[in-house]
């Protein structure tokens, strides 16, 4: 639900970024472990999800990025952050959460939506982003539209930053004990990262499940560049990037350690994308997922979001207004009654819905 107040919330790992056609080599670091993963922010900006069963993933935003996305249940984290790194390849590197400030919206009242509106503090430049879910599918779609306050577009160039913590495994630091990455090709993709099935030996002090867990990042253009780096290692794309924009590290890899997917997303002549982060229980599943909701398209896929929560609260019972309530002020207090009332739906286990009465 967009914006949100602050809730409390449950609670590293690789990914494939899926990568087209044309797209420059990926390359995979040699510098690991990386640092240590933690879990991110309890206090939210905004919570989605789907209204009907079909889509098993729910996402929340926290200082204004993406923060924990859940896959299969709704208690099993696979996000710290997915964020953006900007740079001119010479005199800044931005980190989103780091250098600019956000403000949230929600953009239908009868639907757990949420936009994100990131303005840099030098005020080169603003990023307005809206979250949905794939109706169809356990996919989390991000669209994204650049704007250069100052110069020109053509001189900025943007990166997301990927930073997993897949079935609520990461790894890093000097005692990491489980590897995060596993060499493969998956099937549907031209050509992937080092990709990391969830379920290895535990790594303290995070917790492992039963479930394999792959996620798929992917673009609609395709990512330029892709990398696969250790965390706040020389291999991590906003030191990379600070140095020269383009991926870095070498062919022979170290397993063990936080990993953190990342990709240069070509802005194009509008500096709009649409982002697909999807998830399944094999890295086949995964691609499968981000690309068939890309194909969806955005639009498609929000459309289908908002009309199952709308067709929810048009079932709901609506309060009357009591005498002596303004108009204005009694719509505040059915638009807080609708938000809270998804929120409670939100939080179902869509696998073992509740049953009332309870037998």
């Amino acid at each position: 639900m967009s914006p949100l107040r602050p809730v409390p919330a449950p609670g590293r790992a690789g990914c494939p970024v899926v990568r087209r056609r044309g797209a420059r080599r990926t390359v995979a670091a040699g510098d690991g472990p990386g640092a240590l993963s933690h879990f991110d922010l309890a206090r939210k900006d905004c919570v989605a999800t789907a209204r009907n069963t079909t889509s098993k993933v729910w996402f929340t935003v926290a200082n204004g990025v993406l923060s924990d996305v859940y896959f299969p249940t709704n208690d099993t984290t696979n996000v710290e952050t997915l964020q953006y790194v900007v740079t001119d390849g010479s005199t800044f590197t931005d980190l989103q959460t780091r250098d600019t400030t956000y403000t949230v919206k929600q953009t239908d009242d009868r639907a757990l939506t949420c936009r994100v509106t990131t303005t840099a503090k030098s005020g080169r430049y603003k990023i307005v982003t809206d979250y949905t879910t794939d109706p169809w599918r356990p996919t989390v779609l991000i669209r994204s539209k650049f704007v250069a306050l100052e110069g020109k577009l053509s001189s900025y160039r943007l990166y997301v930053r990927h930073d997993p913590t897949l079935n609520g495994n990461g790894g890093g630091g000097p005692a990491t004990a489980a590897p995060t990455t596993r060499r493969s090709r998956a099937p549907g993709a031209t050509r992937c990262s080092p990709a990391r099935t969830s379920s290895p030996r535990p790594t303290p002090p995070n917790r492992d499940y039963a479930i394999p867990v792959y996620s798929a990042l992917d673009v609609d253009r395709g990512f330029d560049q892709a990398t696969n780096g250790f965390a706040g290692a020389a291999s991590d794309v906003p030191q990379a990037a600070r140095r020269r924009p383009r991926a870095h590290g070498s062919p022979r890899q170290r397993d063990q350690g936080q990993r953190r997917p990342d990709g240069r997303v070509p802005l194009g002549h509008h500096g709009e994308f649409t982002l697909a982060l999807g998830y399944g229980d094999s890295q086949t599943g995964a691609i499968s997922a981000s690309q068939r909701s890309l194909k969806h398209g955005f639009d498609d896929a929000r459309r289908d979001y908002e009309r199952g929560w709308n067709a929810y609260d048009d079932k709901l019972v609506k309060p009357k207004r009591p005498h002596g309530v303004s108009s204005q002020k009694w719509s505040d207090i059915l638009d807080e009654y609708y938000l809270s009332a998804n929120y409670v739906k939100a939080a179902e286990d869509k696998t073992f819905p509740a049953r009332w009465p309870p037998r």
